[in-house]
């Protein structure tokens, strides 16, 4: 393989997601194998504008495979959002000809990454899909969603304890104001009964008949799991509203919130996010420009990043279908 690229930089931006640091090591050890200069890049595309950018060897990078967050810290930025902020964070770049970025994060930094690579096509933008919503196409994994549907799976677990002893109506709200991913996958394996999703419509007076029904077949025990960008409102409304309807039933609501963005990243997060970053890299030496690299069929996928922020994850109605019967 031929490499014309000598120095490359890594940063995360958006919201942070474990697996993280486990991808910013495969792209500095693999930089490193192949003799690219790498560079870390503080607080996502603030540290490009702000200059806040160091060279990072393979020490730099180690014993964090396990941690959660991002050692590179993440964040966004409103300045780069603008034509002045873009060319002074590709001024920083050229500076220390930086020709190559890696970007872990979701389809808000690919958006920027997308604008900057057409404004500044002799920078390469590569990206990895470090979100826990599994929301971006071309990829059947995103960095951090297994860690975050565990860490869900077991505080709904410890919850439905609780409603077991208490004979309560638990609506809990999982993390997806755009995806109903987390939401999904948690639902059915804690066994909700209803689980509610930004994908589809929610129909209140179904679950609320349902709810009635089951009330008169004694069965007290009742969990729905609501995704934050549910378009009824979130837990709080859905508790309201059958509080209302079922004054007998005692209703709770709880939501999980930031916990499932932390936590030490699970087997598999750590073996993609590995996976990815060592490919961004092969990737870079091969001569491709602009792409998402991604996982489909267990295979690596490469799509530029304009087709992974115009192609949304398509869902699947019959996982809904799934629940039903399985809630029955």
């Amino acid at each position: 393989m031929e490499q014309s690229i000598k120095s490359i930089a890594v940063l995360t931006s958006g919201g942070d997601s474990p697996g993280m640091n486990a991808a910013i090591r495969a792209v500095v050890r693999t930089g490193n194998y192949y003799g690219f200069k790498v560079f870390g890049v503080s607080r996502g595309y603030s540290g490009l504008i702000e200059d806040d950018m160091f060279p990072m060897d393979n020490r730099s990078v180690a014993n964090i495979i396990q941690r959660g967050g991002t050692i590179l810290k993440t964040a966004r930025s409103k300045e780069f959002r603008t034509p002045e902020g873009r060319k002074i964070a590709y001024n920083n770049l050229k500076k220390r000809s930086i020709e190559a970025l890696v970007i872990i994060g979701g389809d808000g930094s690919f958006t920027g990454a997308d604008i900057f690579s057409t404004e500044y096509p002799d920078v390469i933008c590569i990206g990895l899909p470090g979100t826990i919503d599994k929301d971006i196409a071309g990829t059947d994994f995103t960095i951090g969603f297994d860690t975050a549907v565990n860490t869900a799976v077991s505080a709904i677990d410890k919850i439905r304890d609780t409603a077991d002893a208490h004979d309560r109506l638990f609506v809990v709200e999982v993390m997806g104001r755009d995806a109903g991913y987390i939401a999904l996958h948690s639902g059915i394996a804690t066994g909700a009964e209803n689980i509610l999703i930004p994908e589809t419509k929610t129909d209140i007076n179904e679950i609320i008949e349902n709810m009635t029904e089951k009330e008169k077949r004694q069965k007290l025990v009742n969990l729905i799991v609501v995704a934050e960008g549910d378009d009824f409102g979130g837990a709080n409304q859905v508790g309201k509203v059958i509080q209302e309807s079922l004054p007998n039933a005692d209703v709770r609501v709880c939501i999980l919130g930031h916990i499932q963005r932390g936590g030490s990243p699970t087997c598999l997060d750590r073996l993609i996010a590995s996976r990815m970053g060592y490919h961004a890299v092969e990737s870079l030496m091969q001569g491709k420009k602009n792409v998402m690299v991604g996982i489909v069929n267990n295979k690596m996928s490469y799509i530029p990043l304009k087709q992974a922020l115009k192609t949304k994850n398509k869902f699947d109605p019959q996982w809904l279908k799934i629940v039903k019967i399985l809630a029955s």
